[in-house]
């Protein structure tokens, strides 16, 4: 007796359709899985007889063989147990075979029968959609994700009984409510979910603000130096109010990505641009993403279309940040393991905040620093000059004065400044139709040099700072970008000598900082 249904295995965040064979035959009761299983694939070996038995369903007391197709394919995570538990019951004819034929099933069971919420159902549903199947059935806490897939029938259900009710057309779901949908779809506004913090909060720091500002015009990495209590940290969780609200393509990456981490709590599409901040203690794995068995995103992924900050960046370990230099470059990480290699999309804001040195007051006009030189020397160096050489707006963030505590005229709301992101963006947009890129941020050095206007003196000036400020080619790239942004935020349509002059002034710290050699 012989069985077929199709499941779906997720490496990284793209589905890959697989057959999932089981044929029952001759031999001692027994079930064996083939085809390059993963640790959670063996492991539901145990979960699928007791859920196929108390659901009310019957075990065949044979030999049974299940076999995943392609077996070259590594298989991992639990979302294999629905696919198994029918496999083998279209093998016994206890259910229809034919009508599995249209769908891809991916859920874990209980040993109740229950179907329980399983990560990376997105991914699913999009590769169930890619092969042209007719629909997917999964748990029906991860439907509201898998119905983010246009075109597609989803079929949510609770337990293993109404999965077989569903096959034998005697259940049926019930049908979603038109205005649910639409609710649970709609984009979230921008800033929703950060209604509690406001750039307006922020006292005095007016550089700081305008750094802010042209980081979220052009999507650039961002560096902060300064004493302890400057407002550093305060600044960084500003940043996500004032960008512009994601497109559905991009929401449908952050929702894959946080799908497959497991993040995303059965909940519909993500409409609020993510803000992470992971602790300094933090692995390079958990940050560029990896781990033993299924390699799973890290906090670079995570951070897709979002903000990434790392605070007190220098107490972070050597390894982990200077692994930041290929998604800085590329907008992806690729983790290389010995079964192949995991390709994660990694496209954010880099927010950096540290301290001058290890007591923080190097520099500071009311306190004097106790660091003896060469700890001071030691610390700056845990920053290299390529890590820098990537990060486009570096200023200092002083301590603030009495009058701008004291003080109590608010600063600019984050919705203003909000306004002016948003025009920005929007000619960086017409700027690059028909581009892959979608802000100056993203561009690569050539495209940013060949199709920027800029005015002569501009391009002289450009030209004096290969020297005066030692530019390396990359460091040359970005300052055309950010004078690009600078550019798109005054409305001009070339770059002028005031915008490259800004955008020099914002790398000059970086220049004036001793770094670590390369490597």
């Amino acid at each position: 007796m012989y069985g077929r249904v199709y499941g779906v295995a997720v490496i990284g965040v793209e589905g890959h359709l697989i057959r999932v064979e089981a044929h029952v035959g001759r031999g001692l009761p027994a079930l064996a899985v083939a085809g390059l299983p993963g640790t959670g694939v063996l492991d539901g070996r145990e979960r699928v007889r007791p859920a196929v038995e108390s659901a009310g369903l019957e075990w065949p007391l044979r030999r049974v063989v299940v076999n995943l197709s392609p077996a070259n394919v590594r298989k991992e995570g639990p979302g294999f147990d629905l696919p198994i538990a029918m496999g083998v019951l279209a093998a016994s004819a206890q259910v229809p075979a034919a009508r599995l034929a249209g769908f891809a099933l991916a859920g874990e069971l209980s040993l109740k029968g229950e179907l329980v919420s399983t990560p990376g159902i997105l991914a699913v549903a999009m590769a169930a959609a890619r092969a042209g199947l007719e629909g997917v059935i999964v748990p029906a806490a991860n439907a509201a994700e898998a119905r983010l897939v246009e075109g597609l029938s989803v079929i949510g259900a609770a337990t293993l009984t109404e999965v077989a009710g569903f096959l034998r057309r005697t259940w049926r779901p019930p049908d979603e409510h038109p205005e649910q949908g639409e609710r649970r779809e709609a984009p979230s506004p921008p800033g929703a979910g950060l209604a509690s913090v406001d750039l307006a909060d922020v006292r005095g720091q007016g550089l700081a603000r305008r750094a802010l500002e042209i980081a979220a015009a052009g999507g650039h990495n961002l560096l902060m130096v300064g004493p302890p209590g400057a407002g550093k940290t305060m600044l960084a969780r500003r940043l996500p109010t004032i960008l512009p609200a994601m497109t559905r393509q991009e929401a449908l990456e952050v929702t894959r990505l946080h799908s497959v981490a497991g993040l995303l709590g059965g909940g519909g599409l993500v409409g609020v641009r993510p803000f992470r901040s992971p602790h300094h203690s933090i692995s390079q794995a958990g940050l560029l993403g990896g781990g033993t068995g299924f390699v799973r995103p890290g906090e670079v992924s995570l951070a897709h279309n979002g903000v990434l900050f790392l605070d007190e960046v220098t107490e972070f370990r050597r390894d982990a940040v200077e692994g930041l230099r290929q998604p800085l470059e590329d907008g992806r990480v690729i983790v290389v393991r010995a079964s192949g290699a995991v390709e994660f999309p990694a496209r954010f804001v880099l927010v950096a905040a540290s301290n001058p040195c290890p007591c923080g007051f190097e520099g500071d006009p009311r306190r004097s620093c106790r660091c003896p030189p060469h700890r001071a020397e030691q610390y700056r160096q845990r920053l290299s000059g390529p890590l820098l050489d990537r990060i486009d707006l570096q200023l200092s963030v002083p301590r603030l004065t009495r009058g701008e505590l004291t003080g109590t005229e608010p600063g600019e709301p984050s919705t203003v400044v909000r306004e002016r992101v948003e025009e920005a963006r929007a000619r960086q947009r017409a700027r690059l139709s028909g581009t892959p890129w979608a802000c100056n941020g993203q561009l690569p050095g050539t495209f940013a040099r060949r199709h920027t206007r800029s005015a002569p003196d501009a391009e002289a000036a450009l030209a004096d700072a290969v020297e005066g400020f030692s530019l390396s080619g990359r460091g040359f790239d970005r300052t055309v970008k950010v004078g690009l942004t600078l550019a798109d935020l005054e409305g001009s349509d070339r770059v002028e000598v005031r915008h490259v002059r800004e955008a020099l002034a914002f790398r000059a710290m970086g220049q004036q900082q001793e770094v670590a050699p390369v490597g």
